[in-house]
């Protein structure tokens, strides 16, 4: 099933990237595991609005865990291998692996990342946009 493009009027211009992202987003919303959330921190003197991805990877260690930043994509990759040393009579925790991405918008930078508890917590920083008017001179072609 195609998409029909919901950007497509003539006063949208250069919106091609935002309409690759919609279609990004969701192929990746079908995914369920692990399970996230996403908080709004409160804004200080010091930093502007800051967001904290919060996902729920009990049983992973740190070495398991990996995030890149790829252009706008954030990208969360867990990996766990089984132990084969191991012989389990019954065997509920399967080892897992997993992947989850965020686009973020231009300008978020993320801050850092802590595991604690089984969660990981990620912090995303939103700089304030420098605003700016330029005047555009007409010039006279004759």
């Amino acid at each position: 099933m195609t998409r029909t493009p919901s950007l497509s009027h003539p006063f949208l211009l250069g919106f091609d990237d935002i309409e690759r992202a919609l279609d990004r987003v969701a192929k990746g919303a079908s995914e369920g595991y692990p399970p996230y959330n996403i908080e709004r921190l409160p804004r200080t003197e010091d930093e502007p609005d800051r967001l904290r991805i919060t996902l729920a990877v009990a049983g992973f260690a740190r070495e398991q865990l990996e995030i890149t930043l790829e252009e706008n994509q954030l990208t969360i990759r867990g990996r766990q291998s089984d132990d084969k040393s191991r012989q389990f009579l019954h065997r509920g925790i399967a080892a897992r692996q997993f992947q989850r991405s965020f686009l973020l918008a231009d300008g978020m930078q993320v801050l850092g990342a802590d595991l604690s508890n089984g969660l990981l917590a990620i912090d995303l920083i939103r700089p304030e946009p420098e605003r700016f008017v330029r005047r555009i001179d007409i010039m006279s072609r004759e």
